[in-house]
């Protein structure tokens, strides 16, 4: 579902128990796009910069929750996408 926000593209992980979608279209840095999911959307992240410079422009999601609270942090997410006009 990650591909259908617009701004955000991700490759299925495999294997664990998380995922780093690229959000370089949103036009955000990754600690501004970290700070308005939990401030504004109330959905926790973790900034890709905080694994190194080389994460700037992706944000990671962990997925050990249960599949109805994934789906509504994803739906809150997708709805601000949407009204913000993130690119695809």
């Amino acid at each position: 579902m990650t591909n259908n926000i617009p701004g955000l593209s991700c490759k299925m992980p495999e294997g664990a128990f998380y995922t780093m979608p690229n959000i370089k279209k949103t036009g955000l840095s990754s600690k501004q796009m970290e700070t308005l999911l939990l401030e504004e959307l109330y959905v926790a992240s973790v900034a890709g910069t905080s694994f190194g410079s080389f994460g700037e422009g992706y944000i990671r999601f962990s997925y050990a929750n249960s599949k109805d609270n994934i789906k509504t942090a994803l739906n809150r997410i997708h709805d601000y996408a949407i009204k913000n006009k993130w690119n695809n």
